[in-house]
Protein backbone atom coordinates (compact mmCIF):
# COMPACT_ATOMS: atom_id res chain seq x y z
CA UNK A 1 0.00 0.00 0.00
CA UNK A 2 1.22 3.50 -0.83
CA UNK A 3 3.10 5.36 1.91
CA UNK A 4 2.37 9.02 2.60
CA UNK A 5 4.40 11.90 4.00
CA UNK A 6 2.51 12.88 7.14
CA UNK A 7 4.03 15.59 9.39
CA UNK A 8 6.04 14.14 12.26
CA UNK A 9 4.05 16.12 14.83
CA UNK A 10 1.05 13.86 14.12
CA UNK A 11 3.03 10.73 14.93
CA UNK A 12 3.54 8.98 18.27
CA UNK A 13 6.73 6.96 18.80
CA UNK A 14 4.96 4.57 21.18
CA UNK A 15 1.85 4.03 19.06
CA UNK A 16 3.89 3.73 15.85
CA UNK A 17 5.95 0.98 17.51
CA UNK A 18 2.81 -0.78 18.76
CA UNK A 19 1.10 -0.68 15.38
CA UNK A 20 4.22 -1.92 13.63
CA UNK A 21 4.58 -4.85 16.02
CA UNK A 22 0.89 -5.79 15.77
CA UNK A 23 1.00 -5.59 11.97
CA UNK A 24 4.04 -7.86 11.76
CA UNK A 25 2.40 -10.42 14.06
CA UNK A 26 -1.02 -10.23 12.40
CA UNK A 27 -0.53 -9.53 8.70
CA UNK A 28 -3.93 -10.93 7.76
CA UNK A 29 -5.68 -8.75 10.38
CA UNK A 30 -7.50 -11.62 12.06
CA UNK A 31 -6.70 -10.68 15.66
CA UNK A 32 -8.95 -7.88 16.90
CA UNK A 33 -7.99 -8.08 20.57
CA UNK A 34 -6.64 -4.84 22.10
CA UNK A 35 -3.03 -4.11 23.07
CA UNK A 36 -2.44 -4.01 26.83
CA UNK A 37 -0.27 -1.18 28.14
CA UNK A 38 0.30 -2.04 31.78
CA UNK A 39 1.40 1.01 33.76
CA UNK A 40 0.78 -0.65 37.16
CA UNK A 41 -2.12 1.15 38.88
CA UNK A 42 -3.71 1.85 35.49
CA UNK A 43 -3.99 -0.49 32.52
CA UNK A 44 -4.70 0.92 29.07
CA UNK A 45 -6.20 -1.33 26.42
CA UNK A 46 -5.62 0.16 22.95
CA UNK A 47 -7.90 -0.95 20.12
CA UNK A 48 -6.22 -3.10 17.46
CA UNK A 49 -7.01 -0.54 14.74
CA UNK A 50 -7.52 3.20 15.21
CA UNK A 51 -6.28 6.56 13.99
CA UNK A 52 -5.40 7.83 10.53
CA UNK A 53 -6.71 5.72 7.67
CA UNK A 54 -5.41 5.59 4.09
CA UNK A 55 -7.77 8.30 2.87
CA UNK A 56 -6.89 10.71 5.69
CA UNK A 57 -3.14 10.25 5.23
CA UNK A 58 -3.57 10.79 1.49
CA UNK A 59 -5.46 14.05 2.09
CA UNK A 60 -2.96 15.38 4.64
CA UNK A 61 -0.04 14.48 2.36
CA UNK A 62 -1.54 16.37 -0.58
CA UNK A 63 -2.49 19.39 1.53
CA UNK A 64 0.89 19.96 3.18
CA UNK A 65 2.75 19.19 -0.06
CA UNK A 66 0.59 21.76 -1.87
CA UNK A 67 1.54 24.40 0.70
CA UNK A 68 5.24 23.55 0.41
CA UNK A 69 5.23 23.62 -3.40
CA UNK A 70 3.24 26.83 -3.83
CA UNK A 71 4.78 29.61 -1.71
CA UNK A 72 3.00 32.91 -2.08
CA UNK A 73 -0.12 31.44 -3.68
CA UNK A 74 -3.58 31.72 -2.19
CA UNK A 75 -4.71 28.25 -1.12
CA UNK A 76 -8.24 27.35 -0.09
CA UNK A 77 -10.14 24.30 1.10
CA UNK A 78 -13.76 23.83 0.04
CA UNK A 79 -14.54 22.86 3.66
CA UNK A 80 -12.82 21.05 6.51
CA UNK A 81 -10.19 18.65 5.13
CA UNK A 82 -11.28 16.00 7.63
CA UNK A 83 -13.35 16.16 10.80
CA UNK A 84 -10.58 16.80 13.29
CA UNK A 85 -10.21 20.27 14.84
CA UNK A 86 -6.44 19.96 15.40
CA UNK A 87 -5.65 19.01 11.81
CA UNK A 88 -7.89 21.73 10.41
CA UNK A 89 -6.34 24.30 12.75
CA UNK A 90 -2.88 23.21 11.55
CA UNK A 91 -3.90 23.64 7.93
CA UNK A 92 -5.27 27.10 8.66
CA UNK A 93 -2.05 27.99 10.48
CA UNK A 94 -0.14 26.98 7.33
CA UNK A 95 -2.10 29.51 5.30
CA UNK A 96 -5.02 27.46 4.00
CA UNK A 97 -8.39 29.23 4.25
CA UNK A 98 -11.78 27.52 4.30
CA UNK A 99 -14.46 28.48 1.79
CA UNK A 100 -17.38 26.73 3.54
CA UNK A 101 -18.26 25.29 6.93
CA UNK A 102 -19.23 21.64 7.31
CA UNK A 103 -22.89 22.41 6.59
CA UNK A 104 -21.97 23.98 3.24
CA UNK A 105 -22.50 27.58 4.35
CA UNK A 106 -20.21 30.06 2.62
CA UNK A 107 -17.41 31.57 4.72
CA UNK A 108 -15.46 33.19 1.87
CA UNK A 109 -17.46 34.14 -1.24
CA UNK A 110 -16.64 31.99 -4.26
CA UNK A 111 -16.90 35.18 -6.29
CA UNK A 112 -13.66 36.34 -4.67
CA UNK A 113 -11.67 33.44 -6.18
CA UNK A 114 -9.18 34.04 -8.99
CA UNK A 115 -8.15 31.62 -11.72
CA UNK A 116 -4.63 31.34 -10.26
CA UNK A 117 -5.92 30.34 -6.80
CA UNK A 118 -5.56 26.78 -5.56
CA UNK A 119 -8.67 25.07 -4.20
CA UNK A 120 -8.28 21.76 -2.40
CA UNK A 121 -11.17 19.29 -2.49
CA UNK A 122 -11.46 17.62 0.95
CA UNK A 123 -11.30 13.90 1.68
CA UNK A 124 -15.10 13.71 1.66
CA UNK A 125 -15.16 14.78 -2.00
CA UNK A 126 -17.53 17.39 -3.40
CA UNK A 127 -20.55 17.67 -5.63
CA UNK A 128 -20.44 17.72 -9.41
CA UNK A 129 -22.07 21.13 -9.26
CA UNK A 130 -19.22 22.54 -7.16
CA UNK A 131 -16.60 21.05 -9.46
CA UNK A 132 -18.34 22.64 -12.44
CA UNK A 133 -18.48 26.00 -10.66
CA UNK A 134 -14.74 25.94 -9.93
CA UNK A 135 -13.87 24.88 -13.48
CA UNK A 136 -16.04 27.70 -14.84
CA UNK A 137 -13.86 30.10 -12.84
CA UNK A 138 -10.76 28.64 -14.47
CA UNK A 139 -9.63 26.83 -11.33
CA UNK A 140 -8.02 23.42 -11.81
CA UNK A 141 -9.07 20.91 -9.15
CA UNK A 142 -7.53 17.66 -10.39
CA UNK A 143 -4.01 18.17 -8.91
CA UNK A 144 -5.51 19.19 -5.55
CA UNK A 145 -8.28 16.65 -5.17
CA UNK A 146 -7.88 14.77 -1.87
CA UNK A 147 -11.09 12.74 -2.18
CA UNK A 148 -10.66 9.41 -0.41
CA UNK A 149 -10.24 6.55 -2.92
CA UNK A 150 -12.82 4.54 -0.99
CA UNK A 151 -15.38 7.33 -1.38
CA UNK A 152 -14.63 7.33 -5.10
CA UNK A 153 -15.16 3.58 -5.07
CA UNK A 154 -18.73 4.17 -3.87
CA UNK A 155 -19.25 6.68 -6.68
CA UNK A 156 -17.89 4.23 -9.25
CA UNK A 157 -20.13 1.43 -7.99
CA UNK A 158 -23.11 3.77 -8.12
CA UNK A 159 -22.29 4.59 -11.72
CA UNK A 160 -22.07 0.91 -12.64
CA UNK A 161 -25.45 0.00 -11.18
CA UNK A 162 -27.02 3.21 -12.49
CA UNK A 163 -26.18 2.05 -16.03
CA UNK A 164 -28.16 -1.12 -15.24
CA UNK A 165 -31.21 1.01 -14.40
CA UNK A 166 -31.10 0.64 -10.65
CA UNK A 167 -32.17 3.46 -8.37
CA UNK A 168 -29.45 4.35 -5.84
CA UNK A 169 -30.39 4.23 -2.16
CA UNK A 170 -27.68 5.97 -0.11
CA UNK A 171 -27.29 5.13 3.57
CA UNK A 172 -25.83 8.29 5.06
CA UNK A 173 -26.37 11.48 7.00
CA UNK A 174 -28.15 13.83 4.56
CA UNK A 175 -26.19 16.93 5.66
CA UNK A 176 -22.76 15.30 5.78
CA UNK A 177 -20.29 16.51 3.14
CA UNK A 178 -19.57 12.99 1.90
CA UNK A 179 -23.24 12.08 1.57
CA UNK A 180 -23.96 15.30 -0.31
CA UNK A 181 -21.10 14.49 -2.69
CA UNK A 182 -22.16 10.87 -3.16
CA UNK A 183 -25.76 11.93 -3.75
CA UNK A 184 -24.63 14.39 -6.44
CA UNK A 185 -22.56 11.75 -8.25
CA UNK A 186 -25.27 9.08 -7.96
CA UNK A 187 -28.10 11.40 -9.06
CA UNK A 188 -26.17 12.31 -12.23
CA UNK A 189 -26.81 8.83 -13.59
CA UNK A 190 -29.91 7.51 -11.86
CA UNK A 191 -32.74 8.35 -9.48
CA UNK A 192 -31.35 8.56 -5.93
CA UNK A 193 -32.69 8.78 -2.39
CA UNK A 194 -30.96 9.06 0.99
CA UNK A 195 -31.94 7.10 4.10
CA UNK A 196 -30.37 8.17 7.37
CA UNK A 197 -31.02 4.97 9.33
CA UNK A 198 -33.09 1.81 9.57
CA UNK A 199 -36.17 3.81 10.56
CA UNK A 200 -36.03 5.71 7.27
CA UNK A 201 -35.31 2.48 5.38
CA UNK A 202 -38.49 1.05 6.87
CA UNK A 203 -40.35 4.18 5.78
CA UNK A 204 -38.97 3.80 2.27
CA UNK A 205 -40.16 0.19 2.28
CA UNK A 206 -43.75 1.32 2.78
CA UNK A 207 -43.56 3.08 -0.58
CA UNK A 208 -41.98 0.03 -2.22
CA UNK A 209 -44.82 -2.18 -0.99
CA UNK A 210 -47.51 0.40 -1.72
CA UNK A 211 -48.54 0.60 1.92
CA UNK A 212 -48.28 4.39 1.84
CA UNK A 213 -49.73 6.72 -0.78
CA UNK A 214 -47.03 7.81 -3.29
CA UNK A 215 -47.78 11.52 -2.93
CA UNK A 216 -46.70 11.56 0.73
CA UNK A 217 -43.16 10.40 -0.19
CA UNK A 218 -42.12 13.85 -1.36
CA UNK A 219 -42.76 15.45 2.02
CA UNK A 220 -41.44 12.56 4.12
CA UNK A 221 -38.14 12.48 2.18
CA UNK A 222 -37.98 16.20 1.41
CA UNK A 223 -34.43 17.20 0.43
CA UNK A 224 -33.34 13.57 0.20
CA UNK A 225 -34.35 12.55 -3.33
CA UNK A 226 -33.12 13.48 -6.77
CA UNK A 227 -34.87 15.85 -9.14
CA UNK A 228 -37.68 14.18 -11.06
CA UNK A 229 -37.85 11.19 -8.70
CA UNK A 230 -40.99 9.17 -9.48
CA UNK A 231 -41.88 7.06 -6.48
CA UNK A 232 -44.28 4.94 -8.56
CA UNK A 233 -41.52 3.86 -10.96
CA UNK A 234 -38.13 4.43 -9.33
CA UNK A 235 -38.39 1.89 -6.52
CA UNK A 236 -38.77 -1.20 -8.72
CA UNK A 237 -35.00 -1.87 -9.00
CA UNK A 238 -32.67 -0.59 -6.28
CA UNK A 239 -29.12 -0.85 -4.98
CA UNK A 240 -27.77 0.35 -1.62
CA UNK A 241 -24.48 2.23 -1.21
CA UNK A 242 -23.24 4.10 1.83
CA UNK A 243 -21.47 7.05 3.35
CA UNK A 244 -18.23 5.22 4.12
CA UNK A 245 -18.06 6.35 7.74
CA UNK A 246 -21.42 4.90 8.79
CA UNK A 247 -21.59 1.77 10.90
CA UNK A 248 -20.89 -1.05 8.45
CA UNK A 249 -23.29 -3.31 10.34
CA UNK A 250 -26.06 -0.71 9.97
CA UNK A 251 -25.49 -0.40 6.22
CA UNK A 252 -25.53 -4.17 5.84
CA UNK A 253 -28.69 -4.46 7.93
CA UNK A 254 -30.43 -1.82 5.81
CA UNK A 255 -29.33 -3.51 2.59
CA UNK A 256 -30.48 -6.93 3.84
CA UNK A 257 -33.81 -5.50 4.93
CA UNK A 258 -34.52 -3.69 1.66
CA UNK A 259 -33.45 -6.72 -0.33
CA UNK A 260 -35.99 -8.86 1.53
CA UNK A 261 -38.70 -6.24 0.95
CA UNK A 262 -37.94 -6.21 -2.78
CA UNK A 263 -37.83 -9.99 -3.12
CA UNK A 264 -40.99 -10.47 -1.06
CA UNK A 265 -42.81 -8.15 -3.45
CA UNK A 266 -41.33 -9.11 -6.79
CA UNK A 267 -40.02 -12.67 -6.38
CA UNK A 268 -42.25 -14.48 -3.87
CA UNK A 269 -41.76 -17.74 -5.73
CA UNK A 270 -38.01 -17.29 -6.28
CA UNK A 271 -35.96 -16.14 -9.22
CA UNK A 272 -32.92 -13.95 -9.78
CA UNK A 273 -32.57 -11.45 -6.88
CA UNK A 274 -30.39 -9.16 -9.00
CA UNK A 275 -33.34 -8.52 -11.25
CA UNK A 276 -34.57 -6.18 -8.52
CA UNK A 277 -31.71 -5.67 -6.06
CA UNK A 278 -28.07 -4.89 -6.91
CA UNK A 279 -25.17 -6.48 -5.03
CA UNK A 280 -23.16 -3.57 -3.58
CA UNK A 281 -21.38 -5.16 -0.61
CA UNK A 282 -18.03 -4.05 -2.02
CA UNK A 283 -18.71 -0.39 -1.16
CA UNK A 284 -18.02 -0.83 2.58
CA UNK A 285 -14.78 0.96 3.60
CA UNK A 286 -12.11 -1.38 4.96
CA UNK A 287 -10.82 1.18 7.52
CA UNK A 288 -14.28 1.91 8.92
CA UNK A 289 -14.93 -1.82 9.14
CA UNK A 290 -11.55 -2.55 10.79
CA UNK A 291 -11.91 0.23 13.37
CA UNK A 292 -15.43 -0.82 14.27
CA UNK A 293 -14.50 -4.49 14.47
CA UNK A 294 -11.50 -3.58 16.63
CA UNK A 295 -13.79 -1.75 19.06
CA UNK A 296 -16.03 -4.82 19.24
CA UNK A 297 -12.92 -6.91 20.00
CA UNK A 298 -11.75 -4.38 22.58
CA UNK A 299 -15.13 -4.45 24.32
CA UNK A 300 -14.68 -8.14 25.11
CA UNK A 301 -12.11 -7.03 27.71
CA UNK A 302 -13.55 -6.35 31.15
CA UNK A 303 -12.87 -2.68 31.88
CA UNK A 304 -14.04 0.24 34.00
CA UNK A 305 -14.57 2.79 31.23
CA UNK A 306 -13.80 3.71 27.63
CA UNK A 307 -12.33 6.87 26.16
CA UNK A 308 -12.85 7.72 22.49
CA UNK A 309 -10.69 10.50 21.05
CA UNK A 310 -11.61 12.58 18.02
CA UNK A 311 -13.55 15.48 16.55
CA UNK A 312 -17.11 15.91 17.75
CA UNK A 313 -18.39 16.25 14.17
CA UNK A 314 -16.57 13.11 12.99
CA UNK A 315 -19.12 10.57 11.81
CA UNK A 316 -16.86 7.53 12.06
CA UNK A 317 -15.75 8.54 15.57
CA UNK A 318 -19.32 9.02 16.77
CA UNK A 319 -20.14 5.46 15.75
CA UNK A 320 -17.22 4.15 17.81
CA UNK A 321 -18.66 6.06 20.77
CA UNK A 322 -22.05 4.46 20.21
CA UNK A 323 -20.51 0.99 20.17
CA UNK A 324 -18.70 1.64 23.46
CA UNK A 325 -21.72 3.25 25.14
CA UNK A 326 -23.62 0.02 24.77
CA UNK A 327 -21.15 -1.75 27.06
CA UNK A 328 -19.69 0.63 29.67
CA UNK A 329 -19.26 4.29 30.73
CA UNK A 330 -17.80 6.11 27.71
CA UNK A 331 -16.18 9.52 27.41
CA UNK A 332 -15.83 11.25 24.04
CA UNK A 333 -13.00 13.81 24.17
CA UNK A 334 -10.92 15.89 21.74
CA UNK A 335 -7.53 15.87 23.44
CA UNK A 336 -5.51 15.64 26.65
CA UNK A 337 -6.72 19.04 27.86
CA UNK A 338 -10.13 17.49 28.43
CA UNK A 339 -8.63 15.42 31.27
CA UNK A 340 -8.75 18.10 33.93
CA UNK A 341 -7.24 18.65 37.35
CA UNK A 342 -9.04 17.16 40.32
CA UNK A 343 -10.25 14.08 38.47
CA UNK A 344 -12.70 15.88 36.17
CA UNK A 345 -13.24 15.14 32.49
CA UNK A 346 -14.75 17.42 29.84
CA UNK A 347 -16.55 15.23 27.33
CA UNK A 348 -19.20 15.35 24.63
CA UNK A 349 -22.71 13.96 24.87
CA UNK A 350 -23.57 12.75 21.35
CA UNK A 351 -27.26 12.58 21.98
CA UNK A 352 -27.69 16.04 23.48
CA UNK A 353 -24.99 17.57 21.26
CA UNK A 354 -23.31 19.29 24.20
CA UNK A 355 -20.16 19.18 26.30
CA UNK A 356 -20.34 18.39 29.98
CA UNK A 357 -17.94 17.98 32.89
CA UNK A 358 -18.02 14.80 34.93
CA UNK A 359 -16.24 14.73 38.29
CA UNK A 360 -14.50 11.68 39.75
CA UNK A 361 -14.79 9.71 36.53
CA UNK A 362 -12.04 7.30 37.59
CA UNK A 363 -13.02 4.48 39.98
CA UNK A 364 -11.14 3.82 43.25
CA UNK A 365 -10.23 0.21 42.42
CA UNK A 366 -6.72 -0.74 41.28
CA UNK A 367 -5.71 -1.34 38.64
CA UNK A 368 -8.09 0.94 36.77
CA UNK A 369 -8.79 -0.58 33.37
CA UNK A 370 -9.42 1.85 30.51
CA UNK A 371 -10.26 1.09 26.88
CA UNK A 372 -9.02 3.66 24.35
CA UNK A 373 -9.63 4.17 20.65
CA UNK A 374 -9.80 7.10 18.25
CA UNK A 375 -11.43 8.08 14.99
CA UNK A 376 -9.89 7.73 11.54
CA UNK A 377 -9.09 11.45 11.45
CA UNK A 378 -7.36 11.66 14.84
CA UNK A 379 -3.54 11.89 14.97
CA UNK A 380 -1.77 9.24 17.05
CA UNK A 381 0.13 12.02 18.82
CA UNK A 382 -3.14 13.20 20.37
CA UNK A 383 -3.92 9.70 21.63
CA UNK A 384 -0.45 9.47 23.17
CA UNK A 385 -1.08 12.83 24.84
CA UNK A 386 -4.33 11.47 26.32
CA UNK A 387 -2.49 8.43 27.69
CA UNK A 388 0.23 10.62 29.19
CA UNK A 389 -2.38 12.87 30.80
CA UNK A 390 -4.16 9.85 32.28
CA UNK A 391 -0.90 8.72 33.86
CA UNK A 392 -0.81 12.04 35.68
CA UNK A 393 -3.69 10.82 37.83
CA UNK A 394 -1.48 7.93 39.00
CA UNK A 395 1.83 9.28 40.42
CA UNK A 396 3.18 5.78 41.04
CA UNK A 397 2.58 4.55 37.49
CA UNK A 398 5.26 3.62 35.00
CA UNK A 399 6.34 6.24 32.47
CA UNK A 400 5.55 6.14 28.75
CA UNK A 401 9.27 5.87 28.02
CA UNK A 402 9.50 2.63 30.02
CA UNK A 403 6.88 0.97 27.80
CA UNK A 404 8.44 2.33 24.64
CA UNK A 405 11.68 0.53 25.58
CA UNK A 406 9.77 -2.77 25.46
CA UNK A 407 8.82 -2.19 21.81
Amino acid sequence: MKQFEVPAFYRSPLITAIKKKRKEADKMKKDFSPTLLDFGPVQIFLARHFGFCYGVENAIDIAFRTVAENPGKRIFLLSEMIHNPHVNADLHAHGINFLHDTAGNEIIPLSSLRADDIVLIPAFGTTLEMEADLHARGILTEPYNTTCPFVEKVWNRSEVIAKKNYTIVIHGKPKHEETRATFSHAAAGAPAVIVNDMKEAELLATYITGEKQPDTFYQVFKGQYSEGFDVTKDLQRIGVVNQTTMLASDTQAIADYLKKVMLDKYLPAGGDPEAYFADTRDTLCYATHDNQTAVSGMLETKADLAIVVGGYNSSNTSHLVELCEGKLPTYFIKNREHLMAGGEILHYNLHRKEEKITANFLPDNRPVKILITSGASCPDAIVEGVIEQLLGYFPDSKKLSELLDSY
